[in-house]
């Protein structure tokens, strides 16, 4: 990977901080056996779509019935995250066999609990956490997981599920209208001002249950090192799809470092220094140019406290208001993710060691406390490899926020305070949302890699980084 330069400090992206989906040797192997060819995605020299839509209808009388075949002596197994055993399992394969850097440098270091808060939102399945065991030892070898979630594309909801055989025919034959729902339908029942005065399913009120996400996010694609001979990637990913398939989804979504066929959007990741001594130890970033360790030091510095007044930690009692508003703001952008309640708890409620949520709460006009503002950062640290000195390098990543009085700008720079006070070494954020606008003016250095967004089965005109309201993990 190069290097980029800024004015303040080089830093880099690890590849292992700019996958999604999985790996570059695995993705790559799929790409290699002209494996998407055979997929419902846009290739990458069709022309630029105007319109959205599925590419391939949903037919569940032609889902598959019977799993994949896999290579001799290797069998399929779902996975029970609730089970220690288990989850410790796919721990154990993440952190030896997952994303590493191109030098050696670093490896995702995934947590039990960060794997757990992963892979079992409201709505997941076992049925949906693929792996591949070797029959004769049990040992897992392979693995692929899928989410539900409820998302926007160009203010129009992907693909919901099948409608009822008796709809059809009032569907047409294709079109926005046979693809989606129309966004203002969707969102009737929703108080843009405060709570859900309806049943909207992504807007809030009540458990989100399997048939109100229409979308599954597709994430950990990991193969054991010594299998990358053996072509599991593809049939992973085609056995994933036959399973969400025959339960109604038809589309997904999902994040790669390499470029696939074809992305939907392309973003960077940017990187705030911490603990800028500890970073250039261990190869992350260096000294520029005519700078000193004290000089740089000081140049990162923040202060101890956050500036805006009223900041805490976000509460279970601030989940209807803060889903409602946190949906409306997202909304401004061309794809974005709509929240239940059920799920905006699950995601932001605040766990120590996985995410860090916090609102901004200000007395109104009567006197009663509302919170105005939002924002999160969840954990995701790096195991460094073969360095005398440090093991893990500590890493906080920008996730979701709205802001209706504080600026943006001021918000993230608490949150780099916050990060700071709970001992992270880095900022990590992509240019998507309204980041970009705030990147260099609070010493964030560009890094070196890109990040692409893919929808799979669905077809709509290319999104700029910053239209972009959805973070994968």
């Amino acid at each position: 990977a190069t290097k980029a330069q800024t004015p303040d400090s080089p830093l880099r992206t690890p590849r292992g901080h700019r996958q999604g989906m999985g790996s570059v040797e695995e993705i790559s192997e799929a790409v290699g056996h002209a494996f998407w060819d055979t997929q419902p995605v846009p290739s990458l020299n069709a022309e630029e779509e105007d319109a959205c839509g599925p590419i391939n209808p949903a037919d569940p009388e032609k889902v598959r019935a019977e799993p994949y075949n896999l290579p001799p002596a290797f069998e399929w197994t779902d996975l029970d995250l609730s089970d220690a055993e288990q989850a410790k399992e796919l721990y154990t394969l993440l952190h030896e066999n997952y994303v590493e850097d191109g030098d050696a440098m670093f490896r995702f270091d995934y947590s039990l609990d960060f794997i757990r808060w992963a892979m079992q939102p409201p709505g997941a399945l076992d049925y949906w956490h693929v792996g591949v065991r070797v029959s004769q030892t049990k040992k897992l070898v392979a693995f692929i997981g899928a989410t539900p979630a409820d998302l926007l594309c160009h203010g129009q909801r992907v693909e919901p599920r099948p409608p009822p055989a008796a709809d059809k025919a009032e569907e047409g034959e294709g079109g926005a209208g046979a693809s989606g729902v129309n966004i203002e339908e969707k969102l009737s029942g929703l108080d843009l001002d405060g709570g859900a005065t309806g049943s909207a399913a992504s807007s809030g009120g009540g458990a989100a249950e399997l048939g109100d996400q229409a979308v599954v996010e597709v994430n950990f694609l990991c193969v054991h090192k010594k299998l990358r001979s053996k072509r599991l990637a593809p049939v992973l990913i085609r056995e994933v799809t036959r399973r969400v398939n025959e339960k109604g989804i038809f589309q997904a979504t999902y994040t790669a470092g390499v470029v696939l066929p074809r992305p939907v959007a392309r973003c960077r990741y940017w990187h705030r220094s911490l603990n800028p001594k500890k970073l250039i130890e261990v190869g992350f970033s260096r000294l520029a140019p005519r700078m000193t360790m004290v000089r740089t030091l000081k140049l990162y510095a923040l202060p101890d406290q956050p500036v805006t007044k009223g900041v805490r930690a976000l509460k279970e009692e601030d989940v209807p208001s803060c889903c409602a508003k946190l949906n409306a703001y997202l909304r401004r952008y061309k794809l974005t993710p709509q929240l239940s309640e059920a799920e905006f708890s699950h995601w932001l409620v605040p766990r120590k060691g996985v995410i860090y949520t916090y609102v901004v709460e200000e007395a109104g006009e009567d006197g009663e406390k509302e919170v105005t503002d939002m924002f999160s950062f969840y954990s995701l640290p790096s195991s460094v490899l073969k360095h005398e000195k440090h093991t893990k390098l500590h890493a906080a990543y920008c996730y979701y926020y709205f802001a209706n009085k504080t600026p943006v700008q001021q918000l993230i720079s608490d949150a780099l305070v916050l990060a700071k006070r709970h001992e992270f070494d880095v900022f990590n954020a992509l240019d998507i949302l309204d980041n970009d606008s705030l990147l260099k003016e609070l010493k964030f250095g560009i890094g070196d890699g890109h990040l692409q967004y893919y929808l799979y089965n669905w077809r709509c005109p290319t999104v700029v980084a910053r239209e972009i309201g959805l973070v994968l993990l």
